[in-house]
């Protein structure tokens, strides 16, 4: 009997440890893919947990500015009130004011968006006279705030004038940029590009284009540039945002400075820089611009 016993404990001791060994997780494969997993749940989760609190609180500020009657009472829903209050008594010297009634309008998607300056939504919203708008928020002090610049795709001078000749000879400008030959000249030294102004509610729609830009692909500004258009042929967009792509295909958002030179009669332009490839008051690019290739 003492045998019968210490054989069977002997089969089942083998049986325990094989089974342990065949169902062993490798910790070089299986940890790393749990651990990703789960860090991006608890981001979705944070995601829509901050959605379902912050937007009743944007819409409200949306109502706001749009309901307000004067500069003094819109800089009160705005990013960085004090500095952006300055640039809006300008813009709407030079602009059209832009009349939106809040009650025509409704939300049809948002998602967060991540930047360095903290949290931030974006949201895309059609009003009854099948116009599309899309606004950013930005959380400053506790309190959520309008991206006014992005949201007017503020630049210092209106885009059509400057073409012409008028205001200060350079500027900083939110535009759409469209690269011109991209299969042909792949191999070229430089982008070929024009800059088209856009059209406030009509986002498929372009105004003025600019003279044709040939940008070094080495450069800084060439090499975001590049950057942003293969991103756009892949269907993704800048920060990694989710909501769709409301503008012309092949067109990319650009925030550059432009020099004009020349006389009247012969203007010519010059791209001094590529602020970023987005309209969101950040200089953070959103997208991945590889290093200059090595000098030979």
């Amino acid at each position: 009997m003492g045998k019968l016993v210490g054989g069977w404990m002997l089969v089942l001791i083998v049986i325990v440890l094989g089974a342990k060994y065949l169902y062993q997780e490798d910790p070089t494969t299986s940890k790393p893919f749990v651990a990703q997993s789960a860090g991006k749940e608890v981001v979705a989760a944070a995601d829509i947990m901050l959605l379902d609190n912050a937007i009743p609180l944007c819409n409200q500020v949306f109502s706001s500015y749009l309901s307000s009657g004067t500069d003094e009472e819109r800089s009160q829903y705005v990013l960085h009130p004090i500095d952006t209050a300055a640039r809006m008594s300008r813009y709407y010297n030079l602009n059209p004011l832009v009349n939106l009634d809040p009650r025509t309008l409704s939300l049809a998607a948002n998602a967060v968006l991540h930047i360095p300056e903290g949290r931030a939504i974006e949201t895309q919203w059609k009003s009854s006279d099948d116009r599309l708008i899309d606004a950013v928020f930005i959380e400053e002090k506790g309190e959520w705030r309008l991206d006014w610049e992005h949201y007017l795709r503020f630049s210092d001078y209106p885009w059509a004038l400057f073409l012409a000749g008028s205001g200060d000879d350079h500027g900083e400008f939110r535009l759409l940029a469209r690269e011109r030959l991209a299969d042909e000249r792949k191999n070229a030294d430089t982008l070929s590009i024009r800059l088209y102004a856009p059209r406030f509610g009509y986002s498929k729609d372009t105004g003025f284009a600019s003279p044709e830009f040939l940008v070094p692909r080495k450069s800084k500004s060439g090499r975001s540039l590049d950057a942003a258009f293969k991103l756009e042929k892949t269907g993704k967009r800048v920060f990694g945002v989710t909501l769709p792509d409301i503008d012309p295909e092949s067109f990319i958002r650009v925030r550059v400075k432009i020099r004009r030179m020349g006389e009247t009669s012969d203007h010519r332009y010059e791209l001094e820089d590529v602020i970023a490839c987005h309209w969101y008051s950040t200089e953070a690019p959103g997208l991945e611009i590889p290093e200059p290739p090595p000098e030979n």
